[in-house]
């Protein structure tokens, strides 16, 4: 059911994640509630646009509390009103940057939602990223729950980030047990928050890799991986592999042993095409041809950060497409 908890009514598996402390995580979760009564809005676009809005001149510091929460903007303490920077400070989320603060995190719109993640620039190896494929991999969790939401009982987003999948199914699907797994500390830790913050007692953020440290099978499994070449290789970006397609291909694989009979895996991820070839599904289809399954694999967009192949690393690649794969067993 949906509820207007605090982190104190959290399920025992909710609680075993650790919090840094669970009165600045309250107080992370006030935040969110105020800024959502000042009907605040904010869409997250990729980090060049990004940086493009915030290199106008007329923007260099923050007017208002979308320049603070939304573009990361430095701001004055004189910009805020004293509630507001009181409740900055309880939260934890002020960095000073000379004679101005910074906040440590950002806050976007996911239709009805709110939701907590890092900062931009996204530079921190654990750093939590919502951008353009938050909203991409949320319309084809949401096309898909339009139908199947009633078939739903147990599902997982591998990955979870700031939990944006799992909240979606989790919304869609009160009665369902929902868990977001993730090797990223941080990661887990604003799930938490941002379900508290959407009322959403049916989440379990979870320190998992994979699938490996959660049990039994899913209706539903979800992911959208990091699928870029890091040199840094910081978890939220780097997918691993020759090109990028190590851990998208590491899902399919534990998918495919822990789906229900009439599950559904929902994979959104990139592929770097080389030669007119696209290596991700010539490597699906080895993988996938003899087995019992049903699927679908097609191109959202076919072309994306393209900023990125002006790197040394991606000198052989053509271009960046996101795909999805829908795989039922």
């Amino acid at each position: 059911m949906t509820t207007n908890k605090g982190l104190a009514d959290l399920t025992p598996l909710e609680a075993a994640v650790p919090s840094e402390s669970a009165d600045a995580d309250q107080a992370l979760v006030e935040l969110g509630r105020y800024l959502a009564a000042t009907g605040y809005q904010h869409v997250a676009i990729t980090p060049l646009s990004h940086a493009y809005n915030n290199q106008r001149a007329a923007n260099g510091t923050a007017r208002d509390l979308r320049d603070i929460f939304g573009w990361s903007r430095p701001f004055s303490s004189e910009a805020v009103t004293p509630f507001e920077f009181e409740l900055m400070q309880a939260a934890g989320v002020l960095a000073p940057q000379g004679d101005l603060w910074r906040s440590k995190v950002r806050w976007s719109t996911l239709g009805s939602l709110l939701c907590v993640h890092s900062a931009y620039p996204t530079d921190a190896a654990e750093a939590v990223f919502f951008g353009p494929d938050t909203y991409r991999f949320a319309q084809l969790i949401d096309g898909y729950l339009e139908r199947h939401a009633g078939g739903v009982r147990r599902a997982v987003d591998i990955g979870c980030g700031s939990g944006a999948g799992a909240l979606l199914i989790a919304q869609a699907c009160p009665a369902a047990e929902v868990i977001g797994v993730d090797i990223n500390r941080q990661a887990l830790h604003l799930t938490r928050v941002n379900a508290a913050l959407g009322g959403l007692d049916n989440v379990a953020p979870v320190y998992s890799n994979l699938l490996q440290d959660v049990d039994g099978e899913f209706d539903l499994i979800v992911a959208n991986p990091p699928y870029m070449l890091d040199p840094q290789q910081r978890a939220y970006r780097h997918g691993g592999g020759p090109l990028g397609a190590g851990l998208s291909l590491k899902i399919v694989d534990a998918a495919l042993n822990r789906l229900a009979p009439g599950g559904t895996l929902l994979l959104y991820t990139g592929v770097a095409m080389t030669n007119g070839r696209d290596p991700f599904l010539q490597a699906l289809q080895q993988r996938l041809s003899s087995l019992p399954c049903n699927w679908r694999y097609r191109e959202l967009d076919p072309d994306v950060f393209g900023e990125e192949l002006l790197k040394p690393i991606y000198d052989e690649v053509e271009r960046i497409a996101v795909v999805a794969l829908t795989l039922q067993v």
